[in-house]
């Protein structure tokens, strides 16, 4: 009986290592077998805040040679329905007072340019399946995603004696996207998508407003609504080519 015990207990721990082995093999092609695309961006990012214009949509607040902004990205397509998604924008952008609808700050005529970098990791949902391995063409769906951005850009401060906006320091922070979107594979390797992305920034200091959130200094220098941080849109298109095996979607 002991004898017999003895092989039982042997043929067990085989089996295991086997069901181990098999079981990382398994994991280890889910893992190598996925779907990748990388690519550029182009496209124009529009500033709202205290300064310049406060339209989100307005087509010419995007189109000027001095909004117009470049970049990567990479996509992980972890299954037909989402993937992961890492970007790296050069946002140029400006505020313009002169540009308002309003007239206080048509006024006050302030104006600055500046550069946001832009590192974003965030997930993307497709509205239905994704499937580059498809046959069916073209392949046409919409899409949303958001994340967390981190950015590295100026802080401004007002020169009030001459009433402009001065370079004074980085601004280091993060902002919150809400970018929707839409995307059409031309062929099972090249993805062309156009989006459009509202950030919300941590920070109320993109355009000189609120310098005291990185200096000690006397508040009458701060203008504008201080309840409201500052936002920075981005409208443009994605091309990407897609390598990779057929995948292999395991859950998560």
């Amino acid at each position: 009986m002991a004898v017999q015990y003895f092989y039982i207990c042997k043929l067990l721990k085989f089996m295991r290592l086997r069901l181990l082995v098999i079981a990382f093999t398994l994991f280890h092609i889910c893992l190598s077998a996925q779907t990748y695309e990388a690519g550029l961006v182009l496209g124009g990012t529009n500033f709202v805040g205290d300064v310049g214009s406060s339209s989100f949509i307005k087509p010419k607040d995007y189109a000027s040679f001095d909004k117009v902004s470049a970049g990567v990205i990479f996509k992980w397509n972890r299954s037909t329905r989402h993937a992961f998604r890492f970007t790296y924008i050069k946002h140029q952008t400006f505020g313009k007072d002169k540009l308002s609808d309003n007239i206080g700050r048509r006024r006050r005529g302030l104006s600055f340019n500046t550069e946001i970098d832009e590192f974003a990791l965030g997930l993307e949902f497709n509205f239905w399946e994704w499937d580059l391995h498809s046959l069916k063409r073209p392949q046409i769906v919409p899409y949303i995603s958001s994340g967390l951005n981190f950015f590295i850009t100026d802080h401004f401060i007002q020169n009030t004696p001459d009433n402009t906006l001065i370079k004074q320091d980085k601004n280091y922070n993060f902002s919150l996207p809400m970018i929707v979107g839409v995307k059409v594979a031309v062929t099972s390797k090249v993805i062309l998508a156009a989006e459009f992305g509202a950030r919300y920034a941590f920070s109320d200091n993109l355009d000189g407003s609120n310098p005291d959130e990185f200096k000690n200094i006397d508040e009458s220098v701060n203008f504008g609504n201080q309840n409201m941080n500052d936002w920075y849109i981005f409208g443009g298109l994605t091309l990407t080519y897609a390598f990779g095996r057929k995948p292999c979607y395991c859950n998560f």
